[in-house]
């Protein structure tokens, strides 16, 4: 109803007038949002430090309408983009300006790329100030270690190769391990090929910081590293993760920007790229593709949540049956140099017991306990206290010695049933052999060494 005292014309007036206000603004909306103009956001226009697209004027009583969306998301883009750059690139000068030894330990997929011309921008690498360490597994794509030579070429450094203990080639590789290691034991696969050499790249280059492309985005297991970590208590090196706020998009927008080389398999359908035996395309009909710095395909594929890695490690399982995610060199302690061997010489109350006086301990006439392992076992690590404890309260009334078996497979199957490390056997002074039950880490302790000896022998501590 109308208020008597308002005369009618005036009533349709405002109406109308509202009505139109009121087209404009659903208009406006319909064609990418309307900002209602307040004090506070009329104010934030006028100090913004970029300059938003224009906003075109309603003919209609002059009212504002949609902002041109996709110049705008793009300016914002640009805008984060150059500001993980500066971040980048500052944790990795201070990174250099303050440690001596640093190490970038370089897989070749799309982040890693970014890193190394990020340092290339700083003039890190032709100088030698940041050291490029490669892991070559022996079971990367064909395209792999080509491409690492690319690099080289393209920046102008010399990356440090290492690959599994004693061996110079894949052949060499699989008559030590096996060909089929992986499959037999993906766990002692990766400490073979990819943990053991990775440590003794960063000892062998006298690491102090080692840089790496670990990204939040990259999934639960890594979505609260910092740009720095430090070295953790007991050892292990300080770490830097220039990449480590960026998500896989900001990486290929970075690479589309600078035009900088990556993998070639990229192109091919490989959001990621790892060894050839369990690294997929996503998805594997190979329908997403980064060709010529531009995607093909539904790139969301790729760059969604965790999902470069979809197509890494896939079929294979960790031993307790969870579904393998690391390859063992990011995990915790990974990055802790080591020295090659447990229960050092002249330190030790563990022998080493040598293949040619293996051959001859069944007619030694004493009672030996023999441990064999590998140094770059964690569980062989893991009881190396114990074992040593015990070695030393049996004082000489039994040999304990230890046999590296990680060499010798087929000897140490025949010779100690040894079938993994570690294995714990019991050679009698009779030569009888006996495999102890020690498949379980907290079965590995001085009283159950203890018992297992005394049961056998009837020697006691």
């Amino acid at each position: 109803p109308c208020d008597p005292g308002t005369p009618l014309l005036t009533m349709v007036s405002m109406r109308v007038f509202v009505g139109l206000a009121m087209l404009a603004t659903v208009g406006a909306f319909h064609m990418g949002g309307l900002v209602t103009p307040t004090r506070a956001n009329m104010k934030l226009r006028a100090t913004s430090s970029f300059s938003a697209p224009r906003v075109a004027r309603s003919p209609v009583l002059g009212a504002k309408m949609a902002f041109d969306m996709e110049a705008l998301i793009q300016e914002t883009k640009d805008i984060r983009l150059k500001h993980l750059e500066e971040q980048a690139m500052h944790s990795l000068k201070v990174s250099a300006e303050n440690f001596d030894n640093v190490v970038f330990p370089n897989a070749c997929i799309a982040g890693d790329c970014v890193i190394t011309h990020l340092l290339d921008r700083l003039d890190l690498l032709k100088n030698g100030k940041v050291k490029i360490m490669v892991v070559d597994t022996f079971h990367l794509f064909d395209e792999t270690m080509p491409f690492v030579a690319d690099l080289e070429k393209h920046y102008g450094f010399k990356a440090e190769v290492f690959q599994a203990e004693g061996c110079k080639d894949k052949a060499e590789y699989d008559k030590k391990f096996g060909a089929d290691l992986w499959k037999i034991d993906i766990e002692q696969y990766d400490k073979v090929c990819k943990v053991e050499p990775f440590q003794r790249g960063l000892k062998t280059l006298k690491t102090e910081v080692m840089i790496n492309g670990r990204r939040r985005d990259h999934g639960a297991e890594r979505a609260y590293i910092d740009l720095f970590e430090n070295a953790p208590i007991g050892g292990g090196l300080a770490k830097v993760n220039p990449l480590a706020y960026w998500t896989f998009e900001d990486c290929f927008d970075y690479i589309t920007k600078y035009k900088i080389p990556i993998h070639p398999l990229h192109a091919d359908g490989y959001p990621s790229i790892g060894d050839k035996k369990d690294t997929v395309k996503v998805p594997e009909d190979g329908s997403v593709k980064y060709v010529d710095f531009k995607f093909e395909g539904n790139k969301a594929e790729w760059l969604d949540y965790a999902a470069e890695r979809k197509g890494r490690f896939t079929g294979l399982q960790n031993k307790d049956g969870s579904v393998k995610t690391e390859c063992g060199i990011h995990v915790a302690g990974a990055e802790k140099t080591w020295d090659r061997d447990l229960w050092e010489d002249g330190k030790s109350k563990v022998k080493e017991l040598t293949k040619a006086d293996a051959e001859k301990l069944e007619k030694a006439g004493k009672d030996t306990l023999v441990v064999t392992y590998a140094p770059w076992c964690q569980f062989c690590q893991g009881m190396e206290e114990e074992m040593e404890k015990f070695a030393s309260s049996m004082d000489g009334k039994i040999d304990v010695v230890k046999f590296r078996g990680d060499e010798e497979r087929d000897f140490i199957e025949s010779k100690f049933e040894a079938t993994g490390f570690p294995t714990i056997t019991l050679v009698d002074k009779d030569g009888k052999v006996i495999k102890g039950d020690f498949n379980e880490p907290e079965k590995r302790s001085v009283e159950a060494f203890t018992k297992f000896v005394k049961d056998n022998t009837g020697v006691a501590a």
